[in-house]
């Protein structure tokens, strides 16, 4: 193994690290500058800021006829957004979500994945359709941004513990906190490309086939800026940023990043027939299963975290099952479909129901104390 190549892996992640640690404490400090809340930046400063390299890669990739290309990455890393990174970041410290987000975010990230796959069934993404996703894009961020300045950084309603430190600075160091969410973008930049070319280099030096390494690593190192950024600021205790970040990447990703990337392409970006089959379908899924999940009780807990990871490595393994066209897949597939999922989803409905049948105990509690 070349000494030089797991420097430049080590170096990478430690770029990550500094990286994100430079962009949660910039953005957290500027929104409170700005009056707004944290999670007001994490869906937008930091959200498209951390999606930027692949606005960079579609664009590129439509230009030169790569549009399946394009949207099967984008679909991918919209799955592991919500399920890895958000995993990930409430197994790190679990996640305390804004009731806004819930009730606004969150329907808009479902309604996106939506219409990205109903404008996929015929199995190309126009320029008009493109155009209508941008809209999109265009309105929410200013509906965000109006609706965050009106509200203030600490917005009524929050769960408590949510608010930011009502102690708010004076918005007099602009320059030094954009210089901080600036160079935590180049940093995380910077190490995901350094940490994804070691890790390729690696893998084929352990004798790990070129597949493998493009379902694994190669996916996750497209979305390390919103693993490192996510998991840093739940670690901070910046949840807002956590959250805010992998909801509006995902957001960005389907009406911004796909958005553009029909515009420019000559004919249309090309939707793969298994991405219309499966991988959109699964997306819309696991954006259905978020507003439930993070309805109850408004938080994300630690074993909520482990069962999207939990998910993401079987969403990983059919994915690797599907392109060897291994024997074992119509094992795993029927186990997962008659088995997995409907214990999942029963667990759940019954964890779900005890959980408000307790709100409501205690709620009533609550008014005959107080009556």
């Amino acid at each position: 193994m070349d000494g030089a190549t797991l420097l430049a892996f080590i170096l990478g992640a430690l770029a990550l690290v500094a990286g994100a640690e430079s962009l949660v404490r910039g953005a957290s400090r500027l929104a409170v500058a700005a009056g707004v809340s944290p999670l007001v930046v994490g869906l937008t400063v930091v959200a498209y800021g951390t999606g930027a390299p692949e606005l960079a890669v579609a664009i590129r990739s439509a230009l030169t006829g790569q549009g399946a290309v394009t949207v099967g990455n984008v679909v991918g890393a919209n799955i592991l957004n919500i399920l890895w990174v958000l995993g990930a970041s409430a197994i790190a410290r679990p996640l305390i979500l804004s009731r806004r987000l819930v009730r606004q975010d969150v329907p808009v990230m479902i309604a996106a994945a939506f219409l990205l796959w109903l404008f996929a069934l015929d199995g190309r993404l126009n320029r008009w359709e493109g155009l209508l996703l941008f809209a999109g894009v265009v309105s929410y961020t200013l509906y965000v941004v109006r609706e965050g300045r009106r509200r203030g950084p600490c917005p009524e309603n929050y769960p408590e513990g949510l608010c930011p430190e009502a102690a708010a600075e004076p918005g007099r160091h602009w320059l030094l906190y954009l210089a901080l969410v600036g160079l935590g973008l180049l940093l995380l930049g910077l190490g995901a490309t350094v940490v994804v070319n070691a890790a390729v280099l690696l893998a084929r030096a352990l004798g790990i086939s070129e597949l493998a390494i493009s379902l694994t690593v190669v996916a996750l190192g497209t979305t390390l800026p919103e693993v490192a950024t996510s998991v840093v600021a739940a670690l901070r205790g910046e949840t807002d940023l956590a959250v805010g970040n992998v909801v509006g990447s995902v957001i960005f990703n389907i009406l911004g990043v796909l958005a553009v990337a029909g515009i420019v392409a000559p004919t249309g970006l090309a939707v793969p027939v298994d991405a219309v089959r499966f991988d959109i379908p699964v997306m819309v899924g696991v954006t259905l299963a978020c507003l439930p999940i993070f309805f109850v009780g408004h938080r994300l807990a630690r074993w909520e975290g482990i069962l999207f990871v939990c998910y993401y490595i079987v969403y990983t393994t059919y994915l690797y099952l599907r392109a060897v066209e291994h024997l074992a897949l119509a094992s795993f597939s029927r186990a997962l479909l008659y088995f997995v999922l409907p214990l999942t989803a029963v667990t759940l409905a019954v964890y779900y129901a005890r959980t408000l049948q307790a709100e409501r105990t205690a709620a009533r509690r609550d008014e005959r104390r107080a009556a």
